[in-house]
């Protein structure tokens, strides 16, 4: 036996790789979830799906979770949960004012690139973000600072064309959940234009995503 486990049914051979199923940052909403609908009635208010998986959601739904894309679609003073993907930061300012009970339950890989994000705006740095453009992830750590201050490549092709003011200024973060490979390539060229480059203290992206595709 492999490190696969390996089923034949009807003449169809389905290999089941090691490891599947949902990340620790998944893994971790879940539980927030489920701990919010045992301490407090339904309804329990979700910003986006907190897992990309129709049966997941299907049996939350049925449990009173009620899974929205704006804040003006939650009552004041109800209670949202933040999915594992984050939110902008106008999103956390909102729902505060709006005086929501909020649970963060953004997985700390992401949270890690937003406090990366912030601190090289601090140190005067035009930030580059290496992910996909509407990517809900993308779009809360896009919502970190200002609009237009992260300049948002996915391709090895932008990594060729962006434009920097200050070369020796600059630094990037990733989507935590690319491909490695693809990344790689990206972030060489970035290298290779701009030397002083600033590079996040630890590689950004999810090691269950690594293992996942490592499995493949």
């Amino acid at each position: 036996m492999t490190n696969n486990d390996t089923q034949k049914e009807k003449g169809l051979k389905i290999i089941l790789l090691k490891p599947r199923g949902f990340c620790a940052g998944v893994d971790r909403a879940l539980d927030t979830v489920d701990t919010a609908l045992k301490l407090f009635s339904a309804p329990i208010y979700v910003k986006h799906e907190i897992v990309h998986n129709k049966f997941v959601v299907k049996r939350l739904t049925a449990r009173g979770v009620i899974f929205v894309e704006e804040l003006s679609e939650v009552p004041d003073g109800a209670i949202v949960i933040f999915s594992a993907h984050g939110v902008p930061k106008s999103t956390r300012q909102e729902a505060v004012r709006r005086s929501l009970r909020i649970i963060d339950a953004t997985c700390p890989l992401v949270t890690k690139v937003h406090s990366e994000v912030i601190n090289l705006a601090n140190h005067g740095c035009e930030i580059i973000l290496i992910g996909h453009k509407g990517h809900v992830e993308v779009i809360g750590t896009l919502g970190q600072l200002a609009d237009g201050s992260i300049k948002l490549i996915s391709s090895v092709n932008d990594a060729m064309t962006v434009q920097i003011n200050n070369p020796n200024k600059v630094g990037y973060v990733t989507q935590t959940t690319l491909s490695i490979e693809n990344t790689k390539e990206i972030i060489s060229v970035l290298k290779s234009r701009f030397p002083n480059i600033q590079v996040p203290p630890k590689y950004d992206i999810c090691y269950a995503t690594q293992n996942r595709q490592n499995a493949v």
